[in-house]
């Protein structure tokens, strides 16, 4: 089943009863089970999240999320608890070799740079060399094929569009746009990894101790040009430059993707369980490859 994905931005107070989650604002009252939410994003400075209320989101592996005042995903409670083997998945986790989280994350970049590639293809019209720079990417991607294929790829991705674009964490429109994306698929691919029992803080590349999330950030890349091409679909079809409920909705859009495995497509949230299933395999000694979806289904159709 497809979760719900919920957005409140307005004052409101969020309780729980019977397994319902009950939100009430200043003009109207509604109640949603718990089961049946996914994300629950919270923009707002002055929403009123009940204790009870939370543990049942985080007991059903709901992730909620939390905005600052820029309105841009700013933290997030997941569930520490919620596999049947979870220490014996930690164990394995935290002792895998260095040539296995190597080999991981060459799989990892050669998926995103190929994606990054097709979508590039796919926009401009042209053929490009990221086929190329897929397959020259080492085992750990010690020579970083990841940067120089982010260099070509931002340099012509919004050519069609009227802006010096350079691509920042903090920077101008539409970096917003993508900001607040990549947010919403990183709660969504800690989510998913929390629920194989895997911990988010112990990366396979990313390393940052100030990074609670980077194991999430390792497992997101191939998926990030999801994010890339519904921004551009959103500055095609609309004139703003800042972020509003319009906008963010349809980022959220994104998590509900179909996306493709060699005999099955899923919705994203749905795929990303897979991967990170595939993943703590990986872990566990039962697979040598991570199962990443293919985003687009690129066979023709008859």
């Amino acid at each position: 089943m497809i979760k719900k994905s919920i957005l409140i931005e307005n004052k409101t107070s969020i309780t729980a009863k019977n397994l319902q989650l009950i939100i009430k604002s200043e003009i109207r009252e509604s109640s949603i089970p718990i089961e049946d939410i996914g994300f629950l994003v919270l923009d707002h400075q002055e929403i009123y999240l009940s204790l009870p209320a939370m543990n049942l989101l985080v007991e059903n592996n709901t992730s909620v999320i939390i905005c600052a005042k820029n309105h841009l995903p700013n933290g997030m409670f997941l569930n520490l608890n919620s596999h049947h083997i979870q220490q014996e998945v930690f164990k394995n986790q935290i002792e895998a070799s260095i040539p296995l989280k190597k080999q991981l994350w060459q799989q990892t970049i050669v998926e995103k740079i190929t994606n990054q590639g097709i979508l590039l293809a796919k926009i401009t019209e042209n053929k490009n060399s990221f086929e190329f720079l897929a397959s020259k990417v080492l085992s750990g991607d010690t020579t970083n094929m990841e940067g120089v294929a982010a260099a070509q790829y931002w340099k012509t991705f919004f050519d069609t569009y009227d802006i010096n674009f350079r691509r920042e964490r903090f920077g101008d429109y539409p970096n917003n746009f993508l900001n607040y994306g990549y947010a919403i698929l990183r709660a969504a691919t800690a989510r998913a990894l929390s629920g194989s029992g895997l911990l988010n803080t112990l990366g396979i590349h990313h390393k940052s101790k100030y990074n609670a999330f980077a194991l999430a950030d390792d497992i997101m890349e191939p998926f990030r040009p999801l994010v890339d091409e519904k921004v551009f679909e959103i500055m095609q079809q609309y004139e703003e430059q800042e972020l509003n409920t319009k906008i963010k909705s349809e980022l959220l859009q994104v998590l509900t993707r179909t996306v493709y495995f060699k005999d099955e497509k899923s919705p994203l949230m749905v795929a990303l369980q897979k991967t990170a299933s595939s993943l703590q395999q990986c872990f566990m000694g039962n697979r040598k490859k991570i199962k990443y979806p293919k985003l687009w289904n690129l066979t023709p159709t008859e």
